[in-house]
């Protein structure tokens, strides 16, 4: 089963912070996602330009087809990129990973996520969508799926209500398997019913984070939560940060520990986790298998800054999958 991603085509801009100040200047509510526009994009790249900022690919869905392609399951990608240095970075990228980069090219700046790193390794976003979010319902056709059997579908695109509703749809008519990442906790909160239709009529696959599932189900209790989503959908699953992941599907519900491993950066970790599951479900595993490929994913990149590991790193993550994949 092939796995195609659709999403927000960024590049990420990684800041690290000695605290927490230049949040508080910026007014971006910690641990959220605040979307900004050409002109506060051209001021906030003035004002990072000092604190020697990193480059990679982003996007939720990005990142998790990245991840996938680093384990050999040959992913695509759907999105929008600009006529620019920057689309071009993120095309070299899929290229380079083996992602088939099925990509609109508008013309205009391409999507930067403003990734800024607390101490605390908790990340939060000033993202410039640029024509990344131009990708409309008329763009989605059944041709842009052909040759994947499931569709990775990055929450952050609710904030357009015609095109996700259309992905949603023309993916379930043409008998395609589809999961959603709910994104920001913010982004969840203002779209929360539009998100609860989507995933009653048309998603298989729910990812979220505490917050998320508590901003979806307005249940504070994890537990609560993943009881409320595996209702809805035939797999729920929920991201409990350092204490593991819950899931639920058909009744049956799973829980795995965290990994203690030193934490530097939770850019991605979300996303990883939902391409080590994937990769996992899409082989048959179990689901407390596809939990253990998570985390397994989820705790490698989260000691680097960034989405990009060594292949020496992977090398071992491989190793590691096929043994939690046929134990």
């Amino acid at each position: 089963m092939k796995i195609i991603g659709i999403g927000n085509a960024l590049v990420d801009v990684l800041v690290r912070l000695d605290d927490e100040h230049v949040l508080t200047q910026l007014g971006l509510p910690k641990g959220g996602m605040t979307l900004i526009d050409d002109e506060q994009q051209c001021a906030l790249a003035k004002r990072i330009a000092d604190l020697q900022p990193a480059r990679a690919t982003g996007g939720s869905a990005g990142n998790a087809m990245l991840a996938l392609a680093n384990m050999g399951a040959e992913p695509g990608f759907i999105g929008c990129v600009g006529d620019d240095e920057v689309g071009q970075f993120f095309r070299d990228n899929c290229k380079e990973h083996g992602i088939e980069a099925r990509l609109f090219t508008i013309n205009g700046y391409s999507g930067v996520a403003n990734t800024f790193i607390t101490p605390d390794a908790e990340r939060t976003f000033a993202t410039y969508l640029g024509v990344a979010g131009k990708l409309s319902a008329a763009d989605i056709t059944p041709e842009l799926f052909q040759d994947y059997q499931l569709l990775h579908i990055e929450g952050y695109l609710v904030q357009n209500h015609q095109l996700i509703e259309t992905i949603c749809r023309s993916a379930k008519e043409i008998g395609l398997k589809t999961s959603i990442d709910l994104a920001s906790y913010n982004v969840v909160t203002e779209n929360r019913e539009m998100l609860r239709n989507l995933v009653a009529k048309y998603i298989d696959i729910v990812f979220a984070n505490e917050e998320e599932s508590a901003a979806f189900t307005e249940r504070k209790v994890p537990e609560d939560a993943l009881q409320d989503i595996g209702s809805m959908a035939e797999v729920a699953v929920v991201k409990l940060g350092k204490r593991g992941a819950i899931a639920m599907s058909n009744g049956q519900k799973v829980q795995v520990a965290g990994r203690c491993l030193p934490v530097v950066d939770t850019t991605a970790a979300g996303d990883f986790f939902a391409g080590g599951f994937l990769y996992a479900y899409t082989r048959g595993a179990t689901l407390e298998r596809c939990l253990k490929m998570g985390s397994l994913l989820a705790s490698n990149i989260i000691q680097v800054v960034g989405t990009r590991l060594p292949e020496t790193t992977w090398e071992e993550i491989r190793r590691e999958a096929a043994k939690i994949i046929l134990e």
